[in-house]
């Protein structure tokens, strides 16, 4: 019978040396206990794989009832609260270690969403958690106006990780702070005011980076940034053209190509779609392009391989900067490299990044070139919280912990055996119309069937979704239709809970088709 972990199996873990943590971390954090919590989650079957084992024992949760919390989620905390809270029986999270949550009644769920692909190593990682708590008793907040280590030390660390002449760092509180930062930059540096988008992409929630956005889901009724244009996505799935080579990912699409060796007509009509966009729809003059190197709220979506190169290019040629978005790719999390951007074989003006940049903790960051930054000091610009001694210290242990863990090299590994196996399940279910990706940035497109493409419904999406949340799982939604799922844990997975996952998934998938 399915079990989430009983004390006796907890106990063998320990006994066993077996850990929750990556292999490289797991020499470090074995023998903490037994976890107690209930046997198993509801509406499990019997024939489910058990839970991979887990040595961390978490606390019992003593706090307020969940009527009590949902009544002040309703009552005090923002309407869209409720708005976007996941599933019809919200999971009330109490604590979380490495890749592995706990709610409220000690039930244990493997986490491949990581907070939406923000906790990078591990939720309360020990030695980014250790960071945090030395530098708790040192300095808690100060700003830039005065000087001191952390903020240095950080910016030279994160600095020697980009190539030349990426080295110019300005640190923010989130994502779209930085975005919001790259635009002015972009119009400072250039002296010009379009900025160019791919249709499907999120760079943010703000009035101007909700310009750059191009999905309707996260667009309000107002005027947002004037200046942004979208042009169309090179989507090799979902989008007019698209062949069986096109994408760098160890799985491609189901397409037929009849492309030769080296060429991609794909390719070449998507860029014939941006020179239209550029003869149609922006000035002769542009102050840049905003490029995701993987869609990630887009649901993965990945471009023919060189695409981006094209892109900048022409970009280029007609005044523009170009600033890749890495906020949710950036880190290792494409396993083959640790920006996006490298496995397209571009260097960007600008990279921005966020979300797994402190591995939970609130913080973004610009990285320009010494060029780009001299435009911006034509005024004072301030930050208050960018920058603080706290996120700089939890920061630059992530890039430690990245590096002492071989984090990246298991977002490879893993990631690509991930891809692999759900294209096994993509060939024998008639709903799962493409997988894509890189290391452990995957998306899987459900499709009503294989021939029209067309997205599979809301509602399907919604059961397939809880299913898999109510056999001990928690992955992501995406897509401009909603139609994608999003597989973007932290970064300490491994191959035991992919084989748990890909059981749970391929679960939820026969269920929905013998109730079809």
């Amino acid at each position: 019978m399915f079990q989430v972990v009983h004390r006796l199996a907890g106990r063998r873990a320990v006994l066993s040396g077996q850990s929750c943590c990556s292999p490289a971390s797991a020499k470090l954090h074995l023998g903490r206990g037994a976890v107690c919590q209930k046997p198993a989650h509801r509406h499990c079957p019997a024939d489910l794989p058990e839970m991979p084992s887990c040595d961390f024992k978490p606390e019992e949760y003593k706090g307020m009832s969940k009527e009590r919390i949902m009544e002040i989620r309703r009552k005090n905390c923002s309407p869209m609260t409720m708005k976007i809270t996941y599933y019809k029986k919200p999971v009330f999270l109490h604590q979380g270690y490495m890749q592995w949550l706990w709610d409220f009644d000690g039930n244990r769920y493997l986490d491949l969403f990581a907070g939406v692909a923000t906790v990078s190593v591990g939720h309360c990682h020990p030695k980014v958690a250790a960071a945090l708590q030395r530098q708790l008793k040192k300095l808690w907040h100060t700003t830039n106006i005065y000087v001191n280590p952390t903020l240095h030390e950080y910016s030279e660390k994160l600095a020697s990780h980009l190539p030349d002449p990426l080295k110019v760092v300005y640190l923010t509180n989130s994502g779209s702070e930085a975005n919001d930062l790259a635009m002015l930059m972009a119009r400072l540096h250039t002296g010009n005011f379009d900025l160019l988008t791919l249709r499907g992409s999120y760079h943010g929630g703000t009035q101007q980076t909700m310009g750059l956005t191009s999905n309707s889901s996260y667009k309000y009724p107002i005027a947002t940034s004037s200046g942004c244009t979208n042009t169309m996505c090179p989507d090799v799935f979902r989008g007019p053209w698209g062949g069986s080579h096109c994408r760098d990912s160890p799985v491609q699409t189901t397409r037929q190509c009849g492309c030769a060796q080296g060429h991609c007509m794909a390719n070449d009509q998507y860029i014939g779609q941006l020179k239209e966009t550029f003869a149609t729809s922006v000035p002769s003059r542009i102050a840049g392009f905003f490029g995701e190197p993987i869609q990630g709220m887009g649901g993965a979506v990945q471009y023919p391989k060189n695409y981006l190169k094209e892109a900048y290019q022409l970009v280029r040629e007609r005044g523009g900067v170009c600033i890749a978005d890495e906020v949710q790719t950036g880190f290792g999390r494409t396993g083959s490299h640790f920006w996006g951007f490298q496995g397209h074989d571009v260097l960007p003006d600008m990279v921005t990044m966020a979300k797994g940049i402190g591995d939970g903790f609130p913080m973004g960051a610009v990285v320009t070139t010494p060029e780009i930054a001299a435009s911006f000091a034509k005024a004072y610009h301030f930050n208050t919280f960018g920058g603080g001694p706290l996120a700089c210290a939890v920061a630059s242990s992530v890039l430690d912990t990245i590096k002492e863990d071989g984090t990246q090299q298991n977002s490879h590994n893993v990631g690509t055996y991930l891809m692999t196996e759900l294209a096994k399940l993509r060939d024998t279910y008639e709903i799962i119309g493409d997988v894509r990706g890189k290391g452990l940035q995957i998306g899987v497109e459900m499709v009503t069937n294989k021939a029209s493409r067309d997205p599979l419904s809301p509602e399907a999406m919604s059961e397939i979704f809880e299913d898999i949340k109510d056999m001990g799982v928690l992955i992501g939604k995406g897509g401009v239709y909603g139609q994608a799922f999003r597989i973007q844990p932290p970064m300490c997975i491994t191959k035991e809970d992919v084989n748990f996952f890909l059981a749970v998934f391929k679960k939820a998938i026969q269920r929905y088709m013998d109730r079809k």
